[in-house]
């Protein structure tokens, strides 16, 4: 009999957007007052449904980490898809195994071992897994301002309110201060003396808020929705030490820093002279595919007492894709080259804030990572509804970019590590307009009201 509750699956109506509001969950936001598909693109441009053309300086969320469209990485993809999609890890596979080779060379570990994955919130659940088993204890710590996923596990260790789902949690967290200066406590404090602040307080809470049988620390090098902090130098060396004092591993969460967004190297916690226990990666590794993965020291790696396989973690297409993804940065320089883009950009919007002290509170960020926090004007407060307008005003400059941050007020400047010198400038060019629009409108608001 048929139910006059259940929609037809036939000849659907409306827009696509009208389309996506009825099927799709209400917390699954889209970006814009009139939402846009992205149809197909070609190095860091991409051809919207609305039929514009943007430059691409979000990276579909820092995944797209070397362009639309590579041939030496879509060529991979179409060999590998003519041979074989799929056959699970119960088999061997070659392209899993350099992969894994790969990931583990780079670790800095002494006997690495690499699990592979389907998404970097995954890839931490599976890192939160191991350690936790390896300890036989769920109490972690965490940074605030960290988020590592969206999954059961991976909430639990969420420091942003915007993205804690729920309460309910596998894991005991104890948070500890991160690198986010801007709106510190210690905020006042010089690098030396803000570090000596957040260690003291990082043994305040191990001795007062644990059992001491702590199974793992995580940590992201810079955070990524937590708008690009970054703590000054010495903080993850002086955090280490504590760490290894308690005999507690890291865990360094790489979703968005490798391989070499940061401009300093395949892994971002490397550049602080700190070595984890645990490294997680995703995104941007397969340029955009579904993929995960977790390097962990072979003791840690093998806690679990029970059978583990992933059906799709490691498949043939993932690999190729990987693989030929980080070739391209390895033959085209990429790390450097972000580097040095990286540094021209932050210039640029250095001088801007400059120009823009009521809008923008801090500029900040490290390689092709930059976040550019956004304030209401005669104060420090965070302007949430400013950084709204700028992802708006941008996208009709014809421009895309990002927003994240604590109170969703900081704008996420992640574009494809290929992105040209001339390219960059063009972008300066566009956040510029940008925000000097958004920067005169709050003015007029405030005298209006």
């Amino acid at each position: 009999m048929n139910d006059p509750q259940i929609a037809p699956l036939h000849s659907p109506q409306g827009s696509l957007h009208e389309r996506h509001t009825r099927v799709m969950p209400d917390w699954m936001s889209l970006y814009y007052d009139e939402p846009l598909e992205l149809l197909s693109g070609a190095g860091r441009t991409v051809q919207g449904s609305d039929g514009r053309s943007y430059l691409d300086c979000f990276g579909g969320l820092l995944a797209t980490m070397v362009g639309h469209n590579i041939p030496e990485i879509t060529e991979a993809i179409q060999r590998q898809a003519a041979r074989i999609l799929h056959s699970s890890t119960l088999y061997l596979l070659s392209g899993q195994v350099r992969l894994a080779e790969r990931l583990a060379a780079a670790s800095r570990m002494r006997d690495p071992r690499v699990f592979f994955v389907n998404s970097g919130s995954e890839a931490v659940e599976t890192a939160l897994l191991i350690t936790t088993a390896h300890a036989s204890s769920n109490q972690v710590l965490a940074l605030r301002g960290s988020y590592p996923g969206r999954s059961f596990g991976t909430v639990a260790t969420t420091g942003i309110r915007a993205w804690s789902a729920t309460g309910f949690s596998p894991l005991q967290v104890s948070y500890l201060h991160s690198g986010y200066r801007y709106r510190s406590p210690f905020r006042a404090l010089e690098d030396a003396a803000f570090v000596d602040a957040c260690i003291d307080e990082m043994r305040t809470i191990i001795e007062t808020s644990t059992s001491g049988r702590i199974a793992a620390m995580l940590v992201e090098p810079v955070q990524g929705a937590g708008g690009f902090a970054e703590p000054p130098a010495g903080f993850f060396a002086r955090t280490k030490g504590v760490l290894d004092e308690y005999g507690i591993p890291l865990i360094s969460d790489e979703v968005q820093t490798a391989w070499g967004r940061t401009g300093r190297s395949p892994y971002g916690i490397h550049a602080h002279g700190v070595d984890a226990e645990v490294l997680t990666l995703a995104k941007g590794i397969a340029n955009g595919l579904s993929i995960g993965a977790v390097v962990a020291e072979a003791e840690i790696m093998h806690s679990l007492p029970a059978h583990s396989i992933s059906t799709a973690g490691g498949n043939p297409i993932a690999m190729a894709a990987a693989n030929a993804t980080l070739d391209y940065i390895e033959d085209h320089d990429l790390i450097s080259h972000a580097d040095q883009i990286g540094a021209k950009l932050q210039h640029g919007l250095h001088d801007l804030a400059s120009r823009l002290p009521a809008l923008i509170g801090e500029i900040r960020g490290a390689g092709l990572m930059i976040g550019v926090e956004l304030i209401r004007p005669g104060s420090t407060d965070p302007a949430p509804e400013l950084a709204v307008a700028a992802v708006e005003r941008a996208r009709k400059l014809g421009l895309l970019i990002g927003r994240g941050g604590l109170y969703g007020n900081v704008l996420r400047v992640t574009p494809p590590m290929t992105i040209t010198a001339a390219e960059a400038e063009t972008a300066l060019e566009l956040l510029g307009e940008t925000l000097q629009t958004v920067d005169a409108a709050a003015r007029q608001a405030e005298v209006t009201s």
